[in-house]
C-alpha cells in the first residue's frame, strides 16, 4: 500500500450506486439526447449525486457541464467521474502535452476547475507509456487540475505495477456481473489491499438481464446497440442462451420475492462483493428510476446468494483476464470496439 495515501478516504463521497451516462452520447442511439437533460435532472433531484462519463462519450462531458451551468452547481453538489481515454493511434508517441490538453479539455467541457476522478485507460499493454502518462495526471493531481487518479479496465497484473510505481490509485472500473466473474481472485484481493475501490460496469449486461429477455428467443442482428452486441457476445462464452435463461429465472425469481426487477438483484449480486465500492448504471431515459431508487438499499439474503452461485456453478467463466478478449482488436470482442474518438 501506498505510505501516506488512503483512497478510501478520497472517495467519501461515494455511495453504492453511480449514473453512467454513456447511453446520453450522441453516438448511442438516435433518441439518446432528445431527453438527456431532463434524464439527469430526474436523478439529480432523486438523491443521485455521482455521475460517470468519459472523454470519448461524445457530447457527453459538454451535456453535464451544460446540466451543472444551468442549474449553479458546485463541487459539493455534485461529483463527476470522467475517463482519460487516448486513442490507440496516439499510444505509441504519447506526450505529457497531449495528457494533459485531454485533462483540460474535460475541465472545459464540464466548467470544473478541478476533475474529481480521472479514470486512465491504456489500449495495447505492448504499447509503452502508460507509466509515464500516469505520471502526468500525478502532476495534474498536484497542480490542483485533477482530484483522484482511477484506472479503467486494467488487470491484476498491471494493477500491481501501477502499484508498485507509486501512482496513487483510487479506484478501477472494471466489468463485473453474474456473467462475467473475472476480476474474482486477485485483482479483488489487491483492490482490499490497497483500498482500490471496484466501480463495476455491466452488472446488467447492456439491458440483457431484465424481464424483456426471459424466456424469449435470442436477438437476432440487426441489434439496438454496440453494448448489446458487446454483452450477447458474453452470453455466448458464457455457455449461451439456453444456458442464459436459467439465470434469468433465477433472478425473477428473487426479483419477484424482493418487490424489484431481474437488473436490480443482478447489481445487487455485485454490490455484495467485499470489494466492490458502487455499480454504475446505465440511463438512457428515467423509464428505470424508480427501480435505481430501490436498488440503494437493496440486500440479497445469504440464501438468495447461495442460490445465485448455485445456478452459476454450470456457466463457463469468462476466458483470460480482465478485459483481455476485449484487448484483441482481431477477435469478435475487440472489433465491438471503438479506438479513436478523441477528435469526436
Amino acid at each position: 500500500m501506498i505510505p501516506g495515501y488512503d483512497s478510501a478516504m478520497s472517495l467519501s463521497y461515494l455511495n453504492n450506486v453511480i449514473i453512467g451516462c454513456w447511453q446520453l452520447s450522441e453516438g448511442h442511439s438516435d433518441a439518446a439526447q432528445t431527453s438527456a437533460l431532463k434524464t439527469l435532472e430526474s436523478y439529480y433531484d432523486a438523491g443521485f449525486r455521482v455521475f460517470d462519463c468519459a472523454d470519448i462519450y461524445t457530447g457527453v462531458e459538454t451535456l453535464i457541464g451544460s446540466f451543472i451551468r444551468t442549474h449553479g452547481l458546485t463541487s459539493d453538489d455534485i461529483k463527476v467521474h470522467t475517463k482519460y481515454v487516448p486513442d490507440y493511434a496516439a499510444l505509441a508517441n504519447l506526450r505529457p502535452e497531449q495528457t494533459e490538453a485531454i485533462i483540460n479539455r474535460s475541465r472545459e467541457r464540464l466548467g470544473l476547475d478541478a476533475l474529481d476522478l480521472v479514470q486512465f485507460h491504456w489500449w495495447d499493454y505492448g504499447i509503452q507509456g502508460y507509466l509515464e502518462a500516469l505520471e502526468t495526471l500525478i502532476q495534474l493531481r498536484e497542480a490542483g487540475k485533477i482530484k483522484e487518479i482511477g484506472l479503467t479496465n486494467f488487470d491484476s497484473e498491471h494493477l500491481a505495477k501501477i502499484l508498485r510505481h507509486g501512482v496513487p490509485v483510487a479506484s478501477m472500473q472494471t466489468q463485473y456481473s453474474v456473467i462475467d466473474r473475472r476480476p474474482e481472485g486477485r485483482l479483488e484481493s489487491l483492490a482490499l489491499n490497497n483500498n482500490v475501490a471496484l466501480l463495476c460496469y455491466g452488472t446488467v449486461a447492456g439491458g440483457l438481464l431484465s424481464e424483456r429477455w426471459l424466456g424469449v428467443p435470442e436477438p437476432q442482428e440487426p441489434y439496438e446497440n454496440r453494448s448489446l452486441v458487446k454483452y450477447i457476445l458474453m452470453v455466448e462464452e458464457m455457455g449461451g442462451w439456453v444456458a442464459f435463461q436459467t439465470l434469468l429465472e433465477t433472478l425473477s425469481e428473487i426479483a419477484k420475492a424482493k418487490g424489484c426487477d431481474i437488473a436490480s438483484v443482478a447489481s445487487a449480486y455485485c454490490l455484495s462483493k467485499e470489494a466492490v465500492r458502487a455499480c454504475i448504471v446505465g440511463v438512457r431515459h428515467t423509464g428505470h428510476l424508480t427501480e435505481h431508487v430501490k436498488l440503494r438499499d437493496l440486500k440479497l439474503s445469504e440464501n438468495e446468494l447461495a442460490k445465485l452461485e448455485s445456478v452459476r456453478t454450470s456457466f463457463k467463466p469468462i476466458p483470460g483476464a480482465v478485459y483481455e478478449l476485449e484487448r484483441d482488436k482481431t477477435g469478435k470482442h475487440g472489433r465491438v470496439m471503438k479506438y479513436n474518438l478523441n477528435d469526436s
